[in-house]
């Protein structure tokens, strides 16, 4: 359970308690201010939802959304939380830059009374379901620099914006759009991990990526510039520099007999028999070009 963070009701003690007298005022009138009707469908759960799932179980709702332009895995979907919280390790594999964060100076609230102050709010474009039943809207993170087996959480606050309906039994959101209702399923492998890692984690642990990235590999040795042809500096070559002197004068001379073997532009690759590199699409000529949407694979 999380409290706190940017809700409607405001950050500051006035606020809180504006909003507390205008909820007591409705409670009590019966009298609530006109909204625009709007023809939503209904929305409701089967069982045919709940196939492939493992019954029984007590796994969180853990999905997976489209922030910007990267697939977001592990984002844990609660209803108890009033707040949207981003985790620092994923702001920074988003790569977003630090000017971006607005800074904030409401703490969150965690079970236990732990207040967390966040490093500032992002908005970020969301988009859930699957074309055309998707919608996309601004999200305003809170971002907050601790450790978690999720990268995000979205809580009431954009589940009310989406006017969206949680089932923790078929572990789905269900959603109105302009061409119907809208799914956003489960990761029912996720969840467990998740709680795993929750379960196991130290204080060390930090947010598991949003998508694996190899590490960048050094140089064990140092490398030296060798020029190939004295009009044109620019065109150089490397060797490594632990090789004897003798080794690696007689290494320049041979590189610079035959520069003519290098290339560094498309106009130094003449006569090339296009049978070695052609790109052809196998597509039938009866068919129009069609540009599809866009598909971001983890």
């Amino acid at each position: 359970m999380i409290v706190g963070g940017t809700t409607t009701a405001g950050s500051s003690k006035k606020a809180r308690k504006t909003y507390l007298i205008m909820v007591q005022n409705i409670q009590m009138t019966g009298s609530v201010p006109k909204m625009s009707r709007i023809n939503n469908p209904s929305i409701g759960f089967s069982e045919e939802d709940a196939q492939r799932l493992h019954h029984p179980h007590d796994n969180a709702l853990v999905v997976t959304i489209q922030a910007g332009d990267y697939n977001m895995h592990r984002v844990f979907v609660d209803n108890d939380s009033s707040a949207d919280i981003l985790y620092y390790p994923a702001f920074q594999q988003m790569r977003i830059e630090r000017e971006r964060l607005v800074p904030t100076n409401a703490p969150l609230i965690r079970f236990g009374g732990t207040r967390v102050f966040p490093l500032g709010v992002v908005t970020l474009a969301i988009t859930i379901g699957d074309y055309p039943q998707q919608i996309t809207r601004n999200v305003a993170f809170l971002v907050v620099d601790c450790s978690s087996a999720y990268n995000a959480i979205i809580g009431h606050p954009t589940l009310n914006l989406w006017k969206a309906v949680t089932s923790t039994y078929h572990l789905m959101i269900k959603f109105a759009t302009d061409y119907g209702v809208g799914e956003l399923r489960r990761d029912q492998v996720a969840a467990c991990d998740c709680y795993v890692a929750m379960i196991e984690m130290d204080d060390h642990l930090q947010a598991m990526n949003i998508e694996e990235r190899w590490p960048a590999i050094e140089p064990i040795e140092r490398l030296e510039d060798v020029p190939l042809d004295e009009s044109q500096p620019e065109r150089t070559t490397k060797i490594n520099t632990l090789a004897d002197l003798t080794v690696r004068q007689e290494l320049t001379i041979f590189l610079k007999e035959n520069w003519d073997v290098f290339a560094w532009s498309h106009e130094d690759m003449p006569r090339i028999d296009p049978s070695v590199m052609v790109h052809r699409l196998n597509v039938s000529p009866s068919f129009p070009p069609v540009r599809q949407k866009k598909i971001i694979f983890a």
